[in-house]
Parts: C-alpha cells; structure tokens; sequence
C-alpha cells in the first residue's frame, strides 16, 4: 500500500496541529516523546519533528509533506511546494510575529540604532536578511532559548516570535520594529508532488484542513417560524449562500436553517425571537467546506 509521510509540529504548536486534524477527520495518538504517533488512516505515516526541521526534510524527500511556519521555510530557504496557508497558531487563529524587541529603557529606538550591537535570536538567517536590508551591522547570535531573558545583560536585542507580545511585557520589552508576519503552511516536497497518489491525498488533507478553519468561530443556527412571519424572519438572517428553509409537517410552519458568524449569534437571536422565530438552535461546526 502506498503511503503519504506526513510531518507533523511537536513542541508549541503540537496540541493546535492535533485538535485541527481531529476536526479535519484524522485521530492521532501516541505520547509528546513519540517519534512515530499513530493515525487512523493506513494511507498516512505520521512524523513528529520539531517545526524548525520540518521544511528541510520535506525539501530532501524525508518527508513527502508536513505543516509548518511560513518563518522556517524562509528561515531554512527551503525550495518545496506551499500547497496551503492555515491560518492558526498555539493560542488561536492568528499570525504570529517575528519582532525585534529591546528593553524598555534602550536607547534603541530603529533597526538603525543596531550598528555595532550583539542581537540574540533563533531565527538567524531572518535577522541576517533584515539587517542587510536596512544597511546595519550588528553581531547576531543563535539563542537556543529563552532568549527574552537575555536582554539586556547579554545582549543588547532579541529578535523573537509573539503572538499577543505578554511575554515580552512581561519581561520589560517594547517592540521596536515587526520583521517577519508568518502563519501555519501545509508544503509538499517536489517529488511527492509529482506522485499521483501522494498529491492527491495532500490536496485531500488542505481541503478538510481549510474546512475546519472555514467552520471556525461559524455556528449553525436552526429555527422554526410560521408563514405570516417567514419574510421577516429571513431577511435578517446572514448566511454563506442563503438560508435553508424547509415545509414542515405542520401547514404554515416552516424550518429554516443556516451558517453565521458566532459572533453575531447574540445579537441576532433576541431580533429573531421578536420576529416571531421559535424553537431556536444553535449548534457548533467542525468543518465547513464551500
């Protein structure tokens, strides 16, 4: 049987990565320190690696696909095929951010005032790229974590990932510039790409992938409504198409459903109410797939 080798993020985004491929229809079990988790489908072998790696061994053929950041594929100059953005990160469905930070009572105000400093960062080859755009010289050096601790006692900057920026408050930093917005890509190696199965089952996972992120923050609302009130009750509802609405059993009744954003759930079902809707419902989704 031929089979996809699919690498999947351990370490930050292990446990989003997870709940978004329970959603799309795949189980994964097995324990952080599995190499190897197991999946429920025969047709996917699955890889746990750090999402640093991922884009390199897609590109060598280690792996024939794998999700991973935006950042690491520019980071690696990995040459792989983006088959799909996914658009969610550890703490929700967010970009994260790659900044240079510095303490807050720096004199450092621009990527300017760099010349001659020492920057830690995990992201060298970014940093590297970023500084010779803006002309600076500064001494880069990789930081194997915790690098917001560094500053300013061993470096005079730190250029690192945030998504809400509270650890960077939280350890006495402002930003001072936003180098680099990057979100979750599901890539493919060149080879695999090429292989009728391997594509078509990678194309198979971007599209239930994207149905999960479609269906994220969207309920489905069902409600009942009699005819003199039908009309009225329609036109306020919003809707990817139209609302579904059905004849019930009972003569003058009908049942009229449809997908909305969840945040405008309560503000509409009091309107509803006072419509004339009735028996209304709103439930969660897991995927929705246009």
């Amino acid at each position: 049987m031929s089979k996809l080798i699919l690498g999947l993020p351990k370490g930050s985004l292990q446990e989003a990565t997870f709940g978004m491929l329970k959603k799309a229809g795949w189980a994964i079990t097995g324990g952080s320190r599995s190499y190897m988790p197991r999946i429920d489908d025969p047709e996917i072998e699955a890889r746990l690696i750090r999402a640093q790696e991922i884009s390199r061994y897609v590109e060598n053929g280690h792996l024939d696909a794998g999700m991973t950041g935006r950042d690491w594929i520019i980071e690696n100059g990995s040459d792989v095929v983006e088959v799909s953005e996914l658009v969610y990160s550890k703490q929700g469905m967010n970009p994260v951010r790659w900044v240079l930070a510095v303490p807050n009572d720096s004199p450092i105000q621009s990527v300017k005032d760099l010349q001659g400093k020492r920057i830690a960062t995990e992201a060298v080859g970014i940093t590297r790229r970023y500084l010779e755009q803006n002309g600076v010289e500064a001494e880069i050096e990789f930081s194997w974590g915790a690098t917001e601790v560094k500053a300013p006692e061993l470096v005079d900057a730190i250029v690192e990932i945030t998504e809400t920026g509270s650890s960077l408050r939280a350890n006495n930093l402002r930003i001072v510039d936003e180098i680099l917005t990057s979100t979750t890509r599901l890539i493919a190696g060149k080879a695999a790409w090429n292989d009728e199965f391997k594509r078509a089952k990678i194309e198979k996972i971007a599209m239930m992938l994207q149905g999960v992120l479609t269906a994220d923050r969207k309920v489905l609302v069902k409600l009942n409504v009699q005819s003199d009130n039908l009309e009225a009750v329609a036109n306020l509802l919003p809707s990817m198409h139209a609302p579904t609405v059905n004849d019930l059993r009972t003569e003058g009744w009908y049942s009229i459903e449809t997908v909305m954003d969840e945040s405008v759930v309560r503000e509409i079902i009091p309107e509803l109410k006072s419509a004339g809707a009735v028996d209304i419902i709103e439930m969660s989704l897991n995927k929705v797939v246009p």
